[in-house]
C-alpha cells in the first residue's frame, strides 16, 4: 500500500473519530436519577418533601406510580441474596423476615420448593432472591 493510501485512510479515521466525539452523549449512571436519602434509601430527584415521585409522562400530567422498581416483603426468618439465580452462586447478603425489597425483575431459573421464578433485588447490590420467600407488594414484578 502506497504512503498516499496510508495518509489518506489515517486522515479518514481521524475526522470519524472526531466527528464520533462531538455527537456522542455523555455515558449515563445507572441510578436513573435517584439520590441518596438520609436513611439510606434512594429518592428519585423528582421527588417532593413526602418521597412521592412527581413525574411526568410526555403529556405533561403528574403521575405517582414509578414502574421501575416493585416491591416485595420477606416471609422466611433469613433469605440468601445471590450473585445469579440460582442456588449454587455466592451469597451477597441475608435478607430478614419482613424486610421490604425492591423488585427490579424476574427471570426463570432453578425451582426453590416448586416456584421457578427469580427476583433481581435492587438494593445496590443487584442480587437475586427467589421469589419462593418473597411475596409481592402491588403488582407482580416485569420479566428481565
Amino acid at each position: 500500500m502506497s504512503l498516499r493510501s496510508r495518509c489518506a485512510i489515517a486522515v479518514a479515521a481521524g475526522a470519524l473519530l472526531a466527528t464520533a466525539a462531538t455527537v456522542t452523549p455523555a455515558v449515563a449512571n445507572d441510578d436513573w436519577g435517584q439520590t441518596p436519602g438520609n436513611d439510606g434509601s434512594w429518592l428519585s430527584q423528582n421527588s417532593n418533601n413526602s418521597g412521592q415521585s412527581q413525574n411526568q409522562d410526555w403529556g405533561g400530567q403528574s403521575q405517582n406510580n414509578d414502574q421501575r422498581f416493585y416491591q416485595g416483603v420477606v416471609t422466611t426468618d433469613s433469605l440468601a441474596l445471590r450473585s445469579a439465580p440460582t442456588r449454587g452462586s455466592q451469597v451477597i447478603r441475608y435478607a430478614s423476615r419482613g424486610e421490604i425489597l425492591n423488585i427490579f425483575c424476574k427471570v426463570g431459573g432453578p425451582s426453590v420448593h416448586g416456584n421457578p421464578l427469580w427476583y433481581q433485588i435492587a438494593d445496590g447490590t443487584w442480587a437475586w432472591g427467589p421469589a419462593r420467600f418473597i411475596d409481592n407488594i402491588g403488582p407482580a414484578p416485569r420479566w428481565c
